[in-house]
């Protein structure tokens, strides 16, 4: 597993594109899910899309309460 990262990811997303965000912390490719936890614990990846394409700040911390976007619950 890659060391904790507990702040947010900027990265640039695509209006109506369909993205997998790592839900467990598995992900070598954080903050999106590489399929790592399959097989290894009872969690998946959620799906989801954007309204429009520019950057936005994804969870790394897996404890926001508005996934898969970062709501600052890390600096708790």
């Amino acid at each position: 597993m890659n060391k904790k990262v507990k702040l947010p990811i900027k990265i640039n997303l695509d209006k109506d594109k369909i993205y997998f965000w790592c839900t467990c912390g598995l992900s070598v490719k954080q903050p999106m899910c590489d399929g790592s936890h399959k097989n290894k614990i009872d969690k998946k990846s959620q799906s989801f899309k954007v309204d429009n394409t520019k950057d936005y700040y994804l969870c790394s911390c897996k404890i926001t309460q508005n996934p898969p976007f970062c709501d600052g619950s890390h600096k708790n």
